[in-house]
């Protein structure tokens, strides 16, 4: 273990003693082969004189070890359902009043991005910041034409302090796969790995513009979200200028119904608006605490929300996608055995797993919940439930996947705050059968068939030219395997003419369709059965599968 890491845990150490936290710490298994630390180190002995209640010395422990600790805390305050009262109360704070860097080191960072000086920039600039977040904070500010904006500015020196801490997870995961058998499904080493690109995209703040610009896109006419302009011309990558927005926080639900808002509609958009996100653009904002939201109640009947800080944002792999997206519709038809087939295709856990047994297990866990409002599941018992069940079958977490369950869990926990009777089921069933529908719409293969023509045309192309180099490498012995190789490219050559020639006749058939349903008025089924037809060639085409001879 590098000393730079030794020395960042031993400030660790050293926080969580002064907070009067160590204890819980030497409980877990990660800090066993460092246990010695505790037991040398004078503070240990010297620095246990902070009082406090265990809420305040937990949240002022976190401020002090980083932005990566107040993110932790930030993602815990979102569940008040599984936290005691007097800890979710403190843990809120660090949504978005963690302690502020002076506005005057502000200020000068932005005048050395811009070389200007700040009224040459601004109007008018407030010194004193909206908001402090782990990463940034955040000040008002109008521009020259009097447009009310907010500036975002790092706070100076995160990226060493992350950097340090990053490198400290790495050996934390590394000690827990080697020491901790019980970790290995969780594959500590993968999801540090995956949370090191999360983070690092936060530090660039090029790229939340860049993020806020397409989510701005995405949602451009809704009635659902609303998200702020982007200002380029004054963005750098440690200081981004947006749209100033007012609004409610969204945890303020007692101003929110003294206003009048329709409070069950906004949970049933929040909703609409996390499946939208997930299934519909495959783009989703992934940092979803109150502080980062906010609700708008020009119309209470209709509110919208509005969002900011989109640092973090998620999307998934098209394969990812379609093995959730089933796995969501067979839960909602109660289609367990169709859920264990997903996990064993999906290679969640290993293939030699029977299905029976793995139906029985899904089925355990899910039925309970299932039609319930959220007011009435314990989530807390079926993360539990989940985790034995996934160490039974050597399910094995999925990396890729953390930063949308860190968002569903977050939405879940804004839910249950906002309207607890919220049937979460319900609600996004619908958003999400619509989808699948239009994913298997003739409008949508036609489109693939389209947008995958000229990637085939070019690979029609390429084949001769690869089968002559094939034959002059075998002519010269050259090339090991020259017959198998060959014998691959005939066969890829007969597929690639096969090919060609089903999505010739399902482009045929399917102009010849909308054809006659145009211009006969008799017989209208005839037009529908061609293009059901080329359907059916079109779906046969993209099933095909090369065999080896």
């Amino acid at each position: 273990m590098r000393p730079r890491v030794l020395a960042r845990l031993l400030q660790i150490q050293r926080a969580l003693v002064r907070h009067r936290l160590d204890e819980f710490v030497r409980a877990t298994h990660l800090y066993r082969p460092l246990r010695y630390l505790f037991y040398v180190s004078p503070w240990t002995w010297f620095q246990r004189r902070i009082g406090g209640t265990r809420g305040e010395r937990l949240r002022l422990a976190l401020e002090d070890l980083g932005p990566i600790f107040v993110k932790f805390g930030q993602a815990l305050s979102t569940r008040r359902d599984l936290l005691p009262v007097d800890i979710a109360d403190e843990l809120a704070k660090l949504q978005d009043r963690v302690p502020p860097f002076p506005g005057s080191i502000a200020i000068a960072m932005i005048e050395k991005t811009f070389g200007l000086g700040i009224a040459e920039i601004f109007g008018s600039f407030e010194t004193v910041p909206l908001a402090a977040a782990s990463i940034a904070q955040v000040h008002a500010a109008t521009l020259k034409d009097g447009e009310q904006v907010v500036v975002k500015v790092l706070r100076p020196g995160m990226r060493e302090v992350i950097d340090l801490d990053l490198e400290v997870l790495d050996a934390l995961a590394a000690l827990a796969d080697e020491y901790w058998i019980e970790a290995r499904p969780v594959r500590p080493i993968e999801v540090v790995r995956e949370y090191r690109k999360t983070v690092t995209d936060e530090l660039d703040l090029m790229r939340e513009a860049g993020n806020a610009a397409q989510l701005k896109r995405n949602f451009a006419g809704s009635s659902l979200l609303y998200v702020p302009k982007i200002y380029w011309d004054y963005c750098r990558p440690n200081v981004m200028v947006m749209e100033r927005i007012h609004g409610i926080i969204v945890s303020q639900v007692e101003e929110l119904r003294a206003r009048g808002a329709d409070i069950a509609k906004l949970a049933e958009n929040g909703v609409e608006i996390f499946f939208t996100q997930v299934f519909r653009h495959n783009f989703f904002h992934a940092d979803m605490h109150p502080g980062n939201i906010f609700v708008q109640i020009d119309d209470p009947k209709n509110p919208r929300y509005a969002a900011v800080d989109f640092g973090i944002v998620g999307t998934l792999q098209p394969r990812d996608q379609h093995y959730l997206a089933e796995n969501f519709m067979a839960f909602f038809k109660r289609d367990y055995g169709r859920i264990a087939q997903l996990h064993i295709e999906s290679g969640w856990v290993p293939k030699g797993t029977r299905v029976d047994e793995l139906e029985s297990a899904v089925r355990t866990v899910c039925e309970p919940i299932y039609n319930k409002p959220l007011k009435e599941i314990s989530f807390a018992q079926v993360l539990l439930r989940l985790f034995e069940t996934a160490r039974r079958f050597d399910m094995q977490v999925q990396p890729q996947l953390i930063l949308l369950q860190k968002t569903l869990f977050n939405i879940e926990g804004l839910g249950r705050q906002l309207y607890p009777e919220l049937d979460l089921w319900k609600t996004a069933q619908p958003v999400l059968r619509e989808w699948m529908q239009e994913r298997t719409s003739p409008r949508t293969i036609l489109r693939e068939i389209r947008a995958h023509w000229p990637d085939a045309l070019l690979t029609l192309r390429q084949i001769p030219q690869v089968l002559q180099t094939a034959v002059r490498e075998a002519a010269e012995g050259s090339a090991p395997g020259v017959d198998r190789q060959v014998a691959r490219l005939r066969t890829e050559l007969r597929l690639a003419a096969a090919r060609r020639d089903l999505g010739l006749a399902a482009a045929v058939l399917w102009l010849a369709g909308l054809i006659w349903l145009a211009l006969s008025s008799q017989y209208p089924w005839f037009g529908g059965l061609q293009m059901l037809a080329a359907i059916v060639l079109f779906v046969r085409l993209r099933r095909a599968k090369p065999r080896i001879e």
